[in-house]
């Protein structure tokens, strides 16, 4: 057969994407995943024999999974809707295909009315469709001999529902390949239901999984039958025209030179066109299925528009990547004829502008040419997108300030030693700070850390560095001391200040009081002593009121294996001997910590243990117990094990404590089953856990650290990890958890891809930390230090100490010099507080397309037999060229790129 569609480049990249597409979705991806939802049924309904609505389709609600594609091609009117329907759950016939694909190929002026006569007996088709199929037939899209054995007793060749194999043969034919593929016909497809694709068929997928357009559905078929929907084709267009140069009369494809209320400017092909958009406008970016802001679009990006006499029926951000370049120098002077001139090194140079040139500050704020002072670093940026390549905006980067003004505080940088500030006429400028920095309230010096965002203020620049800042109000302070007394009527507070001056304070009516250890603390579990008091930090508002009271240090005295000699329930008084045999009396009250063996201890439940001779352990204020804990469990090391004796022997602290057992106890080890003794060796730390009579061994538990990354969160406290691949789940909710920064977190305030650290009791997970992960390129290494550029463009040379592991090619290393200048790295600390850095991988690839379904990339294979071309995505993989940050979606067909990859997920791409 003979291909007669005399653009076969253009064919070529459409229906690559086309079928691409379809093949993914129809594998069972998200879209299939909502499109299974649609109930629409019925007599399927002409994608073509109605004008599109004005508005929206009444089956096409707001967030619907293919929205954006449905209505991109239905205001170009590439496809129609029927009495204001679209019914996208409905399957797409043979004859909806065809005319879909000969109006997405803008081929409608060659249709010829007069050629319907032309078509086969059998190939029945609508009138309004058979134009459409007689021009198929014409450029070899349909074979007319394949076409007359197909079966049409039940329903007409048009009205047939186009199957997976049917669209694959029409589409592979419109990329001219029908003798490559036919030359495969005799070769098995690989699928499991291979028998049940045609033998003619058989050419056309193994072409179209060899080219990576299709792929199989579950349980490894490709399910030849399998019907498209007419959401799905829609999708499948519309992602295509990204990969042809088919223009379309309403479609505008630009650069945005113009934003202002109500109107969107572009520049095609040279020349400026004004859109009207307003609220109901719909936008889109070529990334994301779901609807964008009007904010999305920024000036100098890559935009379509559909629509026609001047108004925007639809705004697609194609690339959001600015189309400008930009040179820096020293401005010397404005010169007539709307110039000025600088120098760039030691040359100088001219640059024009015009009245659409903006000139800027260093903050952003708008100035006049006349503002730009001698000497002053300036930026010019020009656009990249015309051959002109105009100035669009000259920015001062560094200037000499010096003003006095008001403001409210934005945002305060301590490690910049930079303040911002919005300005009395509302716009947005920075300043650096140092030492000598002057902050004031009320004749009342300030700390840095007592400015707040929203504080509104008074402040002086000098030379371009904040001399001054006057609080207009009150914020909040933060003091520590030691706590002494609470009033008696719970108003007041007085504190030992840090440096030893006492003050009293005013407490706010309900003062939030945080007690590590105890929920929902009160005024009433503070423990005030002019010498062992709570050490406290106190939050006090701008009336100098205290609104918070924390406990960050607690002055008890401990007291171990005491042993009790009576406990009276009316009057609370314990009464024990030390290990000496010295007695002492405590009280205990409803604010003493209890410990036994429960996970929800009373004071009920231990007074029935606290009898003669029991073993405790506790702390005190005076004659005041804080905590008591029953001894039923020791943490410690093994010293021994006398399996003859029956006895166990741990080194706790400084002591050796020596613990029998009458039968085997049980061991408990995380992830080993069936642990006995035998599975213990000396020195292993354990917990060994007493009978109720505290005489002997029960259980002995190894106290293990593991390291996995968080998959996910699922109820009641419980997460998915993973390690070396391997997926597992626990409880953490009874456990410790802490943050990178030692901050004490919850569980939900785990996300997946957290790097966390689990210490285990047995099986059971009693305290998480959070990892701290770095992503970087290494720039210097000697035997102490590593110098790495993270990917935010900080450079940080972190001092390294102790032990260290560098995992590299599959081995793991111990000295820091196994890291070269240019290596990608992650940098963790591992269970055993080593510092661990992870080097990955590099892939030099060529790059082909962006899936952004399954958020991955395909690059160009090196060979048939070459299966390693597609990569999934970190969740922030850092894409670059040089210093400039791109977009993946910037990416384009045969860029040159480099792959770093860590457990085969791409973390970087650098663009060559």
């Amino acid at each position: 057969m003979t291909f007669k569609y005399n653009h076969p480049s253009h064919s070529k990249k459409v229906v690559s994407a086309v079928l691409a597409g379809m093949m993914a979705l129809s594998a069972g991806g998200a879209a299939m995943a909502a499109e299974s939802t649609e109930t629409g049924q019925g007599q399927t309904a002409a994608i073509t024999n109605t004008a599109a609505p004005t508005g929206l389709f009444s089956d096409i609600k707001v967030g619907y999974w293919a929205e954006k594609h449905v209505y991109k091609l239905a205001y170009q009117g590439i496809l129609l809707g029927n009495n204001g329907l679209f019914r996208p759950g409905d399957a797409v016939t043979q004859q909806e295909a065809v005319t879909m694909a000969i109006r997405f190929m803008n081929q409608e002026g060659q249709l010829n009315t007069d050629t319907a006569a032309a078509l086969p007996t059998n190939m029945e088709v609508g009138n309004y469709f058979k134009p459409y199929v007689a021009l198929a037939l014409q450029l070899g899209l349909v074979d007319k001999t394949e076409e007359s054995t197909v079966d049409v007793s039940k329903t007409s060749w048009g009205q047939k529902p186009a199957s997976r194999e049917w669209i694959t043969k029409l589409l592979i034919r419109s990329l001219d390949k029908d003798a490559e593929a036919k030359a495969q016909n005799n070769q098995s497809t690989g699928f499991a239901d291979n028998a049940d694709i045609s033998e003619s068929g058989k050419g056309y997928v193994n072409l179209a999984v060899s080219l990576d357009l299709a792929k199989g559905v579950e349980g490894n078929k490709f399910n030849p039958t399998g019907s498209v929907t007419r959401a799905q084709l829609a999708t499948f267009f519309s992602r295509g025209e990204s990969l042809t140069d088919t223009t379309y009369p309403n479609t505008s494809t630009g650069y945005v030179t113009g934003l202002k209320d109500g109107q969107i400017t572009l520049v095609v092909d040279g020349k400026a066109v004004n859109f009207a958009v307003n609220s109901s406008t719909p936008y889109f970016t070529k990334d994301s299925e779901t609807r964008a802001s009007s904010t999305d679009v920024k000036l100098y990006t890559k935009v379509m528009i559909v629509g026609s006499t001047g108004v925007a029926s639809y705004v697609e951000v194609v690339d959001a990547t600015p189309q400008v370049e930009s040179v820096e120098g020293t401005f010397a002077r404005s010169l007539s004829g709307n110039k000025i001139g600088i120098f760039v090194g030691e040359n100088y140079e001219t640059y024009s502008y015009d009245e659409a040139t903006a000139f800027i500050d260093q903050n952003g704020n708008a100035i006049k040419l006349s503002d730009i002072t001698a000497d002053s670093i300036i930026e010019v940026q020009r656009e990249t997108f015309s051959a002109d390549k105009k100035t669009v905006v000259i920015r001062v980067k560094s200037g000499i300030v010096n003003k006095s003004d008001n403001g409210v505080i934005a945002e305060v940088s301590t490690s910049g030693k930079t303040i911002k500030l919005v300005n009395a006429a509302g716009a947005t400028e920075q300043f650096a700070y140092n030492d000598n920095l002057l902050i004031t309230y009320q004749n009342r010096i300030l700390s840095v850390a007592d400015l707040k965002a929203g504080s509104a203020v008074k402040y002086t620049v000098k030379d371009s560095i904040v001399q001054t800042i006057e609080l207009s109000q009150g914020v909040e302070q933060s003091v520590r001391g030691t706590l002494v007394e609470i009033g008696g009527n719970q108003s007041t507070l007085t504190f030992k200040r840090e440096g030893g001056s006492l003050e009293a304070k005013l407490l706010t009516e309900k003062p939030e009081v945080i007690i590590n250890g105890i929920q929902d603390a009160t005024l009433n579990d503070l423990i005030t002593d002019a010498t062992n008091g709570d050490q406290v930090e106190l939050t006090l508002n701008s009336d100098d009121q205290v609104t918070r009271i924390q406990v960050i240090g607690r002055q008890m005295e401990p007291m171990n294996g005491v042993t009790v000699v009576s406990y009276n329930s009316k009057t609370k008084v314990l009464t024990v001997l030390d290990n000496n045999k010295k007695p002492f009396v405590f009280t205990l009250d409803e604010k003493t910590k209890l410990d036994y063996n429960t996970t929800k201890p009373t004071l009920a439940g231990l007074e029935s243990l606290l009898n003669d001779g029991r073993k405790l352990d506790l702390t005190y204020v005076g004659t005041r117990a804080l905590s008591v804990k029953v001894i039923y469990k020791y943490e410690g090391t093994i010293s021994s094990i006398d399996t003859s004796g029956k006895k166990i022997s741990l080194l706790s602290g400084n002591q050796t404590i020596t613990v029998p057992y009458t039968t085997a106890p049980t061991v408990e080890i995380y992830n080993k089953s069936g642990a006995s003794l035998g599975d213990l060796k000396i020195g292993d730390n354990v917990t060994v856990t007493l009978g109720a009579n505290q005489d002997v061994v029960q259980k002995v538990a190894l106290n293990t650290v593991a390291q996995f990354e968080v998959v996910a969160l699922e109820a009641n406290g419980r997460i998915r990890v993973k390690s070396d691949l391997l997926t597992s789940q626990f409880y953490v909710d009874q456990a410790v958890l802490t943050g990178e920064s030692g901050q004490t977190i919850t569980p939900s305030q785990l996300t997946a891809g957290n790097l966390i650290n689990v210490t285990f009791e047995g099986a059971t997970p009693k305290a998480v930390q959070v990892v701290k992960r770095t992503l970087a390129e290494v720039t210097a290494v000697d035997a102490s230090s590593v110098t790495l550029k993270q990917f935010n463009g900080q450079t940080e040379t972190v001092p390294v100490s102790g032990s260290v592991k560098v995992v590299k090619s599959g081995s793991t290393l111990t000295s820091l010099t196994s890291l070269t200048v240019g290596d990608r790295v992650e940098m963790t600390k591992d269970t055993d507080n080593s510092t661990r850095f992870r080097v990955l991988t590099v892939m030099s690839k060529q790059f082909w397309s962006y899936d952004g379904v399954g958020n991955q990339i395909l690059v160009k294979r090196e060979s048939t037999a070459d299966t390693n071309y597609r990569f999934a995505l970190g969740s922030s993989v850092f894409v670059h060229q040089g210093d400039n940050t791109l977009s993946v979606q910037s990416l384009r067909d045969n860029d040159n790129i480099v792959l770093y990859l860590l457990n085969n997920v791409i973390l970087e791409i650098q663009k060559q």
